[in-house]
């Protein structure tokens, strides 16, 4: 899904020649797996895979992975249709592995309603499918309960990383046990988190460099996920040749992070969690009383996330702002009227009408 671009603006321009070139190194050090979906790159994704490697190369010499967007089915017909249309996009007979893509609270009702699950099994049996999964975005109360109802399930695809290890609206580790608790193989996506983890803070940076000065800051992100033992896979999401160079450079003779290593880590976490902007505590004091009935705890959720990219893919955040703004009797951050109120109940004793101000510009302007 971060194929090298041409053109940064438009995600169909996507660089065949160095993409080529990425495809071929990475098979020749040794690697063989390649993770697709039917919506990356504005569609373009698969047809660049068949084109860059599928063409290229003998069909024993790699796995392809991709996924049924279960999210943009409209019909149960849709089901079959998209399938079809991914195999004769890529150019192959059968998927190495095929996941439902994206499961969540919302999306599940459709696997449900459109047979989605039946229709993967089938695939199966007829040989069109090695093996089965679904990529996972929620609670692991709702995935202990889908790998309860889906023995036929092989893997299953989560964000897991270092500094969502213990978040509450992730649940990275929480979610990777229960894969293990069922007895399932895990595949990780976003270990590095969008890119958050190859550029920490300055002094998290020194603290790795000073711990290992030859390895590059985002291998740690890698192996960290690598060194969950029933981790299958990690998805890097490689974008250019130095990246391919690096990751298959340590990757080659994998060695799971030791306990020092993992100290250095936490020590990273916690200079991340400093470096927030908003230290809010979510403890929504300040929402009691506010006269425009702004979500103040939310707001600066999504603004730290915004600030912590630093200039990566900020849309998710944005888009969570307008959805929760206009909702009825909801206040956006420009509502706020600077009345106090909210700051003299903080237990942070936060500046939350200057907050509010930049919460506006980040969001609304």
């Amino acid at each position: 899904m971060r194929l090298p671009l041409t053109d940064p603006e438009d995600q169909k321009s996507i660089d065949i020649a160095q993409t080529e070139k990425m495809f071929d190194t990475f098979l020749e050090r040794g690697f063989t797996y390649f993770d697709t979906a039917y919506m990356y790159h504005d569609y373009m994704s698969e047809p660049t895979v068949k084109k860059a490697l599928v063409d290229r190369h003998p069909r024993d010499s790699f796995t392809i992975t991709s996924k049924l967007p279960v999210g943009m089915l409209k019909c149960e017909e849709d089901v079959e249709r998209i399938f079809n249309e991914q195999m004769t996009k890529l150019g192959i007979e059968y998927f190495d592995y095929y996941l439902l893509h994206n499961l969540n609270r919302n999306t599940i009702g459709k696997a449900d309603d459109y047979h989605c699950w039946d229709f993967i099994k089938r695939m199966k049996d007829e040989g069109k499918i090695r093996h089965l999964g679904f990529s996972f975005h929620d609670m692991p109360e709702m995935l202990d309960d889908l790998l309860t109802k889906h023995p036929e399930i092989e893997y299953v695809q989560i964000q897991l990383n270092y500094l969502d290890w213990e978040a509450e609206n992730v649940k990275s580790r929480a979610n990777y046990e229960t894969i293990v608790k069922h007895g399932r193989k895990c595949i990780v996506m976003e270990p590095v988190k969008g890119g958050t983890l190859a550029k920490v803070p300055a002094e998290a940076e020194a603290l790795l460099k000073s711990a290992e000065p030859d390895v590059s800051v985002p291998s740690w992100a890698i192996r960290f996920a690598a060194s969950q033992p029933a981790v299958f896979m990690v998805l890097s999401g490689m974008s250019n040749m130095e990246q391919v160079f690096d990751n298959t450079g340590y990757m080659q003779n994998f060695q799971p992070l030791t306990d020092s290593e993992l100290e250095s880590i936490s020590k990273v976490v916690d200079i991340i969690h400093s470096s927030i902007t908003v230290n809010c505590t979510a403890c929504r004091y300040c929402v009691e009383g506010c006269p425009k009935h702004i979500p103040i705890p939310e707001y600066f959720k999504l603004f730290n996330a915004y600030r912590q990219i630093g200039g990566g893919w900020t849309a998710p955040q944005k888009a969570e702002y307008r959805k929760l703004s206009a909702e009825d009797g909801v206040g956006k951050a420009s509502d706020c009227i600077k009345c106090g109120k909210c700051e003299k109940t903080c237990p942070q004793h936060l500046t939350i009408r200057k907050y509010m101000e930049d919460v506006a510009k980040a969001f609304e302007d």
